[in-house]
């Protein structure tokens, strides 16, 4: 006869320690102005956001992390800052910020706020009294007076080029000067070489930390510092022969606007801000940094042997280069590469989606949600999901017409769907109720997907086993000892079976594989590891995985269904007798 321990006993076993709270992280991004409408005016706000913090505390969350909510003409939708001391009215104000940091507290959740350093919105006071020469401002932002032309006109003292298309280069008529704005033209940079700019963005950082925030996100962090002026000019950036449109960003190699040395001190020195406010209570303040640039480059974000910088630089090896056609063997490349560069006394990170890149199930597959979420929650260390991933949110098509996007709108009917990020910001699916329960307005901001009335929290709570389900049961286990502290050894069989095994010595071992394939696979584990147990448990699998929670299986003529992933482990001392 077999005698079994119940996987509920088990989940209990081996719970980790001595961490602290942001190493094994499970980190969820909301974006505000889609997740939960309160006053019923078709956007979301914070006291939203705070009605709903008990559905991420079950969910397994550990850290908040809110897209921009300060004052904002809402140019780029909050990462255009007018005010970076007030809430942007149409999410509240103080009071319910604050209503929203207690009930974090309250919760043990930690609060993680946006920080837009790079460049502040042209109707900032900031930019005004720059704009007006104000001895105080004048230098707070990057500007020159621009090159002759040799026809009696001004032009800009470099090539640059805008990420947002176009010359990176705004002639103001008031100052009559240009400004550098890398982003939106309503966007100006700020001037980090003007000492009076760094202490002012450190005190930023000072007045939130005082209202008990937990970290920062860093946005845009590459672009913090452009070369040095040289000879009245900036220096030209270098063609890059990937594409022949003059205003398209690729054009050039951004050698001159991108990664300066520069930039990494200034990392160093907001996490030093930080660690005042760690030394004070012991309660550690983090910080992550956005960067879309070169492996190594985001490697120097983390500090070096003298100095700390961000504890968590996002990892973007996935998510910039995975797609719907890739493999097992592309996955696990660029996993690798990751925890090959990551310096030995880091964490790893892991981020699938945000408000910038198509949502999991339209970028690599809809069959391929729980797949993905699986691996998330069972790789090393911090976890970040982007809302509505949970459930396996999609990407929206928006019309041309209802396009709000800036990306998109700065483009044409016939190009904009290439520049949107529109269909991934839609509102969160709560319910099958109007507006998908979002709100109780007659519309809303974004319209709410189309299928929201089969998929939707409620719906997939209720379901026996469903995309949130499967969620919910990862976030649990992975609370455990072995994928809190647990080594990495991974395996790809083919190009598509990718496997791992993480393990913890005298408690036991975890063995995740994902199928990227179509076809089923069979695991054969023997073969791919030296020491595995013929027989081992099922903890958890994607909703299209047939095989039940806390069975057993022979992990060697075990079959995987295709585009699928299933959790397996063996704990010593807590396995079945077999007779």
């Amino acid at each position: 006869m077999k005698v079994f321990v119940p996987l509920l006993t088990t989940l209990l076993v081996g719970l980790t320690t001595g961490l602290d709270w942001w190493e094994h992280g499970n980190f969820y991004q909301v974006y505000p102005r889609s997740f939960k409408d309160s006053d019923g005016d078709s956007i979301g706000d914070l006291d939203g956001v705070t009605e709903k913090l008990q559905y991420l505390k079950d969910l397994g969350m550990d850290g908040v992390w809110l897209s921009p909510i300060f004052a904002s003409p809402m140019a780029d939708f909050g990462y255009d800052i007018s005010d970076f001391r007030q809430i942007q009215p149409e999410y509240g104000d103080l009071d319910a910020f604050q209503r929203l940091s207690d009930k974090c507290k309250q919760l043990g959740l930690h609060l993680i706020l946006d920080f837009v350093p790079n460049h502040t919105s042209d109707q900032h006071e900031y930019f005004q009294q720059s704009v007006a020469k104000n001895e105080t401002y004048k230098d707070f932002y990057v500007w020159h007076p621009g090159v002759d032309s040799g026809n009696g006109t001004k032009v800009p003292p470099s090539n640059w080029i805008s990420v947002f298309r176009g010359s990176a280069w705004q002639w103001n008529d008031q100052r009559l000067e240009f400004y550098l704005h890398q982003f939106l033209k309503e966007q100006p940079d700020l001037n980090y070489r003007n000492p009076a700019v760094v202490e002012e963005m450190k005190n930023v950082l000072r007045y939130w930390l005082d209202r008990g925030v937990s970290g920062f996100r860093i946005d845009a962090v590459p672009y913090l510092f452009e070369s040095a002026e040289k000879e009245g000019r900036y220096i030209n950036e270098s063609l890059s022969r990937t594409t022949d449109d003059p205003e398209d960003p690729a054009y050039l190699i951004h050698s001159q606007t991108m990664d300066q040395p520069e930039t990494y001190d200034m990392i160093y020195q907001w996490r030093a801000v930080l660690d005042e406010y760690t030394k004070k209570d012991n309660r550690t303040r983090i910080m992550m940094t956005e960067g879309y640039t070169s492996l190594p480059k985001i490697i120097e974000f983390f500090g070096n042997a003298t100095v700390n910088g961000a504890q968590i630089p996002f990892n973007f090896e996935v998510i910039s280069n995975i797609r719907k056609t890739s493999t097992g063997a592309d996955f696990a490349k660029y996993v690798k590469l990751w925890l090959d560069a990551k310096p030995a006394n880091r964490r790893s990170n892991w981020v699938l989606g945000n408000h910038d890149n198509n949502r999991i199930g339209s970028r690599l597959g809809e069959n391929k949600i729980d797949l993905y979420n699986i691996a998330l929650q069972t790789l090393p260390d911090i976890a970040v999901t982007y809302y509505g991933e949970e459930i396996g949110m999609l990407d929206q098509p928006i019309p041309w017409n209802e396009t709000k996007d800036p990306a998109a709108c700065r483009s044409d009917e016939e190009h904009y769907t290439l520049y949107s990020r529109d269909p991934a910001r839609t509102p969160m699916q709560w319910n099958n109720g109007k507006n998908a329960g979002f709100s109780t307005a007659n519309s809303t901001w974004l319209p709410a997907a189309d299928n929201y009335k089969t998929l939707n929290v409620k719906v997939q709570d209720r379901a026996r086993k469903s995309h949130l389900k499967v969620f919910k049961k990862l976030t649990k286990y992975r609370k455990r000892q072995i994928l809190a502290e647990g080594d990495i050894d991974m395996k790809v069989s083919g190009d598509n079976l990718v496997v791992y095994k993480r393990k913890v010595d005298k408690v036991g071992y975890v063995v995740v594989a994902l199928n990227f394939g179509t076809e089923s696979a069979v695991l054969r584990l023997s073969d791919l590891f030296a020491q595995v147990n013929a027989r081992m448990q099922v903890v958890v699998s994607s909703k299209k995985v047939t095989t039940a929670d806390n069975a057993w299986v022979d992990v060697n003529s075990y079959e995987l269904v295709g585009e699928s992933a299933i959790v397996l482990q063996y704990l010593w001392g807590k396995n079945p007798i077999v007779s």
